[in-house]
């Protein structure tokens, strides 16, 4: 229980997907205009994360990675002889991706229509955001977790995504009442607040080393 504690920790504040690692800026800075559109994009992204996560995970141990696992190894190669599909890591987890973002964009155009204007262009761009790809990487080729880790990482992940998210949201919508410069009004000023809220998370480097 505690080495999941930690992994949670340490997704969410230590090694912040966001704010620390530098994955997944597109949607950060894109949809971090209003709370609401910031945890709506942020519980979507924990979604995909999490339901990535699992089904990728699946497809390393059992799919790729050659070994008695290996459900293709078994079916179609005699005794013996292995399978290495470790290759195809990258193209299989980005279809998985694409796979669970579509369903969720189904999902939110059916039940929450406004949600889904809202985040428009943003949310098909889930199957292209390097956070979600970089969990999924991590999981299984870096960590090579067991299926608790790698859900509990996913779920962190998302959860830092988020938190990071609707802090800068917040932000945002503080500075849109102040008499911002001209010149750094919109994006620079977005990517200074990036930036300080970047430092400030570095405050949680010392709690665990990853």
């Amino acid at each position: 229980m505690k080495e999941l504690i930690l992994i949670l920790i340490s997704a969410a504040l230590v090694n912040n997907f966001v704010l620390v690692r530098f994955l997944g800026l597109c949607p950060f800075f894109g949809v971090s205009k209003k709370i609401e559109t910031a945890i709506g994009m942020g519980m979507a992204v924990i979604f995909v994360m999490v339901l990535a996560s699992i089904v990728t995970w699946g497809i390393w141990n059992f799919v790729l990675v050659p070994g008695p696992s290996n459900i293709l190894q078994q079916l179609f190669l005699p005794e013996g002889q292995s399978l290495d599909l470790t290759y195809l890591k990258t193209v299989a987890y980005i279809l998985v991706i694409a796979s669970l973002v579509q369903l969720t964009e189904m999902f939110l155009m059916k039940n929450n229509p406004s949600l889904y204007q809202a985040l428009g262009v943003f949310l098909p761009l889930i199957t292209t955001n390097c956070a979600v790809l970089g969990v999924a990487l991590i999981n299984t080729q870096d960590k090579n977790y067991s299926l608790a880790p790698t859900l509990v990482h996913a779920v962190g992940a998302g959860l830092g995504f988020t938190l990071a998210l609707v802090l800068m949201a917040g932000i945002r919508e503080k500075l849109e009442d102040h008499n911002v410069p001209k010149a750094l009004d919109g994006f620079p000023i977005a990517f200074i607040t990036a930036g300080l809220m970047a430092i400030a998370f570095l405050g949680f480097s010392g709690m665990i080393t990853d």
